[in-house]
């Protein structure tokens, strides 16, 4: 495969991975301001159902083809910026798989809830705060990912 497809294919996978998490936080987050059981439930479902099409393919793809363009390109792996990289995806990998547990737990609970007419329990809330804590750290490491990838600092 050449370079170009290859930059492509990791442009716009982690196009895909970045958007969808802060698309899914976004209406995760004002779903659950909003307080509205049902659509809670709704965005809940919709969420996990994008997590795992677009964040698990994603950030498998990424550093498959992140490696390749090191290789293709002929950067040293020790590079600065490709080791701090590895190591902020690693930080928000780490971040995002407990992510991953909570969003069905936070689906289900709310899908009972709605189907019961009740109010999300505090369950719901405990495990929603720790979504937003771990999703802080995963924004940010992905943001300064974006900044090595562009500027490659020495």
């Amino acid at each position: 495969m050449d370079y170009v497809t290859l930059k492509w294919l990791h442009i716009m996978s982690s196009t895909f991975l970045f958007g969808t998490g802060v698309g899914s936080a976004f209406y995760m987050l004002f779903a659950g301001i909003a307080r509205d059981v049902r659509v809670v439930a709704f965005v809940n479902r919709y969420v996990v159902i994008a997590d795992w099409l677009f964040t698990a393919t994603t950030a498998v793809i990424q550093p498959l083809t992140g490696w390749l363009l090191i290789r293709t390109a002929g950067f040293p792996m020790n590079s600065k910026w490709i080791v701090w990289s590895v190591i902020l995806y690693a930080v928000a990998i780490a971040c995002w798989l407990p992510v991953v547990w909570l969003q069905m737990r936070l689906r289900d609970l709310s899908a009972q809830a709605a189907r019961e007419g009740k109010d999300l329990p505090p369950l719901y809330w405990r495990y929603f705060r720790f979504w937003v804590l771990l999703g802080i750290p995963a924004f940010f490491a992905f943001v300064i990912i974006f900044y090595l990838m562009v500027a490659k600092p020495s």
